[in-house]
């Protein structure tokens, strides 16, 4: 009996070992020791030229590393953020992707994002390449929640040809003079435009898309002004220069006719727009202008000089993603000396060994080095991070639905600016 008992018990302790060295297999192992394969998803807002970078960029990632696939995924920039939020809400995130400066807040607040602060006890990383101003936004608490990869200051876009028609001195050289200035850009824009119907050459274009309103925040923050204040918990345009900005807009959309009309859908590539501001980061599509000669300026300077707006982007990897260890290796990669000097043919680096490179500088169809310096790398000290809090998309709807009416002419700028003071503020100190 009891070598009948003695031997169960031995059976039972055999299986009981061999259970537990089957879950002691590390992360994407299988029980033979043989690494299984893992696909990780990618999500991104960039356009078919990024997404043609990523591609290259992932397959050789898995060339280093064959036993991990990575699949990317595109949503278009307007409806990403409200996108993680509905796949959050399902648990259906994706394993990493590109964070913005608006939607970091939320993000944090909604504890979807990892903390990836180990990447510091990597010597080899080397973390403090990366300029220290670009870690910010992604720090909280002594964790760090991402890694920047592009941190665009604002620039202006310009028709040389236009400039030249006109008989208009180049942007770069008032700049060099301190007389770029916002009334010599309005002067710019009505000496630049001309024509009627199809035929319309407009002075200048603010938007992107009729919601990138957030540029014209520039103006204010070069008279040291702003939208907002510094802790986020107050809407500031209801002043000087909050009216002056929009008076601004309503002058060269109304009265001299130098900036289209909301709802016209007027590129700078199609030749029509003289001056254009974007991220610095549109020079990828700017490229590919052959029809005319194009060059970037500084932003416009004010009573206290120019002031950018500085864009950010980064990649965090999403709570939840069931191959971390993985996904930490492909973040690693990505954010790498370099991995960031390959995405700086399209993005402004956060690594200084990169920034002042010959890769970033010297892109075939980039403007002209000095031009670089001048408006993007000795503009970047000056520039303001673009606004975020956990609340961003319903100050941005109030915001836009304000420019709504200035766009019909149905309130004037004092008006308007006091309204969204009444309706902005209370969003902003829930």
């Amino acid at each position: 009996m009891k070598k009948a008992i003695l031997l169960a018990l031995s059976t039972a302790l055999t299986a009981f070992t061999f259970g537990c060295s089957n879950t002691a297999t590390t992360p994407g192992d299988s029980a033979t020791g043989k690494k299984e394969a893992v696909e990780l998803t990618f999500l991104t807002w960039g356009n078919q030229a990024h997404l043609d970078l990523y591609t290259k960029l992932s397959e050789k990632f898995t060339q280093q590393n064959p036993t991990i696939k990575v699949k990317l995924e595109s949503v278009p920039f307007p409806d990403y953020q409200q996108k993680v939020t509905v796949l959050a809400a399902g648990q259906e995130l994706p394993d990493i992707g590109w964070v913005s400066e608006r939607m970091v807040p939320q993000f944090m607040e909604n504890g979807i994002l990892e903390d990836v602060s180990d990447v510091k006890n990597d010597a080899a990383f080397k973390l403090d390449d990366f300029i220290p101003s670009t870690l910010e936004l992604f720090q909280k608490d002594d964790k760090l929640y991402g890694l920047p990869f592009s941190t665009p200051p604002t620039v202006m876009f310009y028709n040389k040809d236009l400039f030249d028609k006109a008989g208009l001195k180049s942007p770069n050289d008032l700049a060099k003079e301190g007389k770029w200035t916002w009334e010599e850009f309005e002067k710019s824009a009505q000496a630049i435009s001309s024509g009627t119907g199809a035929s319309k050459i407009y002075g200048a274009n603010f938007f992107r898309d009729w919601k990138t309103w957030i540029i014209l925040s520039s103006y204010s923050w070069s008279n040291g002004s702003g939208p907002f204040n510094k802790e986020m918990n107050q809407f500031t345009w209801n002043d000087q220069y909050g009216v002056e900005t929009l008076s601004m807009l309503q002058r060269m959309m109304f009265t001299d006719g130098s900036h289209p009309k909301a709802g016209e859908q007027v590129s700078f590539e199609s030749g029509k727009i003289g001056m254009f501001f974007d991220v610095y980061s549109y020079v990828s599509k700017a490229r590919t202008i052959k029809d005319f000669k194009w060059d970037i300026a500084p932003m416009p300077a004010g009573s206290k000089g120019s002031a950018p707006m500085l864009g950010q982007a980064g990649y965090s990897i999403f709570k939840g993603t069931k191959h971390l260890e993985e996904t930490k290796l492909f973040l690693k990669f990505l954010a790498s000396e370099q991995g960031v000097q390959e995405t700086s043919t399209y993005f402004v680096p956060p690594r200084l060994s990169v920034l002042n490179s010959d890769p970033f500088l010297n892109v075939p169809g980039n403007p002209d080095p000095a031009h670089i310096k001048q408006a993007v790398i000795d503009e970047m000290p000056k520039a303001h991070l673009q606004p975020g809090h956990v609340d961003w998309q319903k100050i941005d709807t109030t915001i836009l639905a304000g420019f709504d009416q200035l766009f019909g002419q149905t309130a004037q700028p004092a008006d308007i600016v006091k309204s969204l003071e009444e309706k902005v503020n209370p969003i902003m100190k829930k």
